[in-house]
């Protein structure tokens, strides 16, 4: 016996009503990380033994200081939505898990921003 609604069934929506979004916006953001990872890994590993001024140009280039704002945009969307299904799965106090979850978003987006700007410091030679 199930206590959903027969439509809820057909939907597949839980109890907050959004946990497909989540769920593709998780499957998403990884999605991109891995050809932005790959891309990363593998223009790094071309440039072993470049002093810092050759990183430097090679941030400064318009197509790789756009993929490296993507790596990191996408890279902590995808570590936000992952650490809010874990508090939301295993905290269990109200207030904790508030406090956890506006703690994780804000540091995330911290830590977005300070990436993002110090590429762009890179890309326009600041």
């Amino acid at each position: 016996m199930t206590l959903r609604t027969p439509l809820a069934q057909v939907r597949g929506l839980g109890s907050a009503k959004e946990g497909v979004h989540h769920w593709w916006l998780q499957r998403l953001s990884g999605a991109a990380l891995v050809p932005l990872t790959l891309w990363f890994i593998f223009s790094i590993a071309g440039m072993s033994g470049a002093d810092h001024a050759a990183f430097a140009a090679w941030a400064a280039d318009p197509f790789n200081a756009v993929l490296l704002i993507l790596l990191v945009a996408a890279t902590f969307q995808h570590v936000h939505l992952g650490l809010q299904v874990v508090i939301e799965d295993y905290i269990h106090g109200g207030a904790a898990k508030l406090i956890l979850l506006v703690g994780s978003k804000f540091g995330c987006f911290i830590l977005a921003t300070a990436g993002i700007f110090a590429i762009l410091k890179v890309a326009f030679g600041g």
